[in-house]
């Protein structure tokens, strides 16, 4: 094994620097991204990345639901970095997409359509501005429009186990 070691939730130890797929664990990435704020913490109340996730895979956006849940599980076990950061940050970002590419490897998944995700995760992130974020005019970027639905945040353990019931249902597991 590569690097040091984690411990998950469920008492797995994960190698970030060498990520197998028997060390991947469902409810480690449920359990993780429930806990997880989005926006490095600095929304209005606490929202959760697995609430994110699930709420991805529920808008009927053109691309993969399964993705749409998955797409940030690598943040169980590395976090995240703020997206005007991530960029600079080229060894954070080939150790993610080998955790990612682990992942897919471990629950099946077939290779994503970048794009769809990218574009899925704006709409969110419409949202999320609209919905969790303090007004402000302009952030530089251009954004989709927002979904329909109004987000009401729903606690750590709420959006844990809806996003397990999702992965059922998208027979993720």
């Amino acid at each position: 094994m590569k690097g040091d070691w984690i411990q998950t939730y469920k008492g797995k130890k994960f190698y970030p620097l060498d990520p197998r797929p028997e060390d991947i664990c469902i409810e480690d990435i449920a359990h993780a991204l429930a806990n997880t704020c989005r926006y490095n913490g600095h929304s209005r109340v606490f929202y959760s990345v697995a609430e994110h996730c699930v709420r991805m895979s529920e808008a009927n956006l053109s691309g993969s639901p399964q993705w749409f849940l998955m797409h940030d599980a690598a943040e169980a076990y590395i976090s995240d970095v703020p997206r005007p950061i991530k960029p600079m940050l080229k060894e954070f970002k080939d150790i993610e997409n080998h955790i990612m590419t682990v992942v897919a490897l471990k629950f099946k998944l077939e290779y994503p359509d970048y794009f769809a995700i990218r574009y899925a995760d704006n709409v969110m992130l419409a949202t999320e501005k609209r919905d969790l974020l303090l007004p402000y005019p302009q952030w530089g970027i251009e954004l989709p429009e927002p979904l329909p639905i109004q987000i009401n945040p729903w606690p750590s353990e709420m959006a844990e186990r809806l996003f397990l019931k999702r992965a059922k249902e998208l027979n993720i597991i």
